[in-house]
C-alpha cells in the first residue's frame, strides 16, 4: 500500500506515494526544504485520520509551528491535536524521555523506549529531525543508531529521517539501510537560487530519478514533475 506524501507533485515521481511502513532519508543543505516537506507529510497523515510523531533537537513545538505559520496546509491544526505528538529532545519533556546531557542512559533501553512509544500509541507517521539528534542521543555510537533504525523499520510506521548530508554523491550507513533516499538541491541558474528534489532510490518502486524543480508557495512545497532542473 502507498500513502500520499502531502507534497504537491511528489507522488507522481514515486508511482503514487511512499510505500507504507518504511524508512526514508531526506538529505540536503540547510534551507533546502526538508523540514517543510516533513511538516506537509505529517499534516497529510493528520488529515487522513492517522497518528503522527515529530522528534526534534532543533526546534520547540512553538518554534516549528511559528516556522510553518506562513503556509496554509494546516500544520498548526495538526500539532494541536492529540493524535500528533511532538518530542523536543532538549526540552523538559524530552529530557524526561531521553535523559539530560551527560546523564548515563542505557542506549538499548532508549531504543526500546522510542520504538515502544511508536508502537503503543499506534503511530502511523514519524519524523526524526535529525541524524544529528540520533548521534546526540546515542553518543555517536553507529551500532546503536543502526539498531534503532532497524527497530523503527520493523514497526508499522512510515518514517522520514532528516539528514544533514549535503553531498548527493556521498552515502552514510543510514542511506544504505533506508528503503528510500530523497535529496534536496540548491543551485544557481540565471543568477537566481533555484531548488530541486531528486528521488535517489526507493526500493521496489519505479521512480523518476531526475532532479525536478520546486518552489515554496502558500500551500507549501510544490514540485513541478514535468520540469527537470538544469544544473
Amino acid at each position: 500500500m502507498r500513502i500520499p506524501s502531502g507534497v504537491s507533485g511528489f507522488d507522481s515521481l514515486t508511482d503514487g506515494g511512499f510505500p507504507e511502513g518504511r524508512l526514508y532519508i531526506l538529505s540536503g543543505p540547510p534551507g533546502s526544504g526538508k523540514t517543510t516537506f516533513s511538516a506537509q507529510f505529517l499534516t497529510k497523515g493528520y488529515e487522513n485520520g492517522e497518528r503522527g510523531l515529530y522528534v526534534s533537537m532543533h526546534e520547540t513545538r512553538a518554534g516549528i509551528i511559528q516556522d510553518m505559520s506562513g503556509y496554509e496546509f494546516g500544520f498548526d491544526r495538526a500539532m494541536q491535536d492529540t493524535r500528533v505528538h511532538f518530542l523536543d529532545a532538549l526540552g523538559s519533556e524530552g529530557k524526561r524521555f531521553f535523559g539530560s546531557p551527560g546523564e548515563r542512559v542505557d542506549r538499548n533501553s532508549l531504543v526500546n523506549r522510542l520504538v515502544g512509544f511508536v508502537e503503543s500509541r499506534g503511530i502511523d507517521r514519524v519524523v526524526v529531525d535529525s541524524t544529528m539528534l540520533l548521534r546526540y542521543l546515542m553518543d555517536d555510537d553507529e551500532n546503536t543508531v543502526m539498531r534503532f533504525l532497524n527497530a523503527l523499520k520493523r514497526t508499522d510506521a512510515t518514517t522520514l529521517l532528516i539528514s544533514e548530508m549535503t553531498d548527493p554523491s556521498a552515502y552514510s550507513d543510514e542511506h544504505f539501510l533506508a528503503h528510500g533516499v530523497i535529496f534536496f538541491h540548491n543551485y544557481l541558474k540565471d543568477d537566481q537560487m533555484r531548488r530541486g528534489i531528486q528521488v535517489v532510490k526507493m526500493r521496489g518502486t519505479p521512480v523518476d530519478t531526475d532532479i525536478h524543480q520546486f518552489s515554496f508557495t502558500p500551500a507549501g512545497i510544490v514540485i513541478e514533475p514535468e520540469t527537470q532542473a538544469e544544473k
